[in-house]
């Protein structure tokens, strides 16, 4: 079973390598992709950025939680995805 590409992302994001995991996440164009890409930017402290990312990823960026929350929550929702059809990733 192959991982999920934005795995690898949070790997970096967990190892505090955040330009590593930023170089990955802008080459991928879904839409946990671009909340993901978001949280790094929440991470970073770029708000603008970051709620820029989470409207492209349909994603309520006032109503968030913590990082911490954010980044259980994009787990979660990133697992539930490598479990249903691998053609709806994108």
């Amino acid at each position: 079973m192959t991982t999920h590409p934005l795995q690898q992302v949070l790997q970096h994001l967990h190892a505090g390598r955040w330009n590593a995991a930023h170089d990955l996440v802008q080459h991928d164009g879904s839409m946990l992709g671009a909340w993901l890409h978001g949280i790094l930017h929440l991470q970073e402290g770029d708000l603008e950025d970051a709620e820029n990312w989470y409207d492209r990823a349909a994603r309520h960026f006032r109503s968030r939680g913590t990082l911490a929350e954010e980044i259980a929550a994009f787990e979660a929702a990133l697992a539930a995805s490598e479990t249903s059809d691998p053609q709806e990733r994108t």
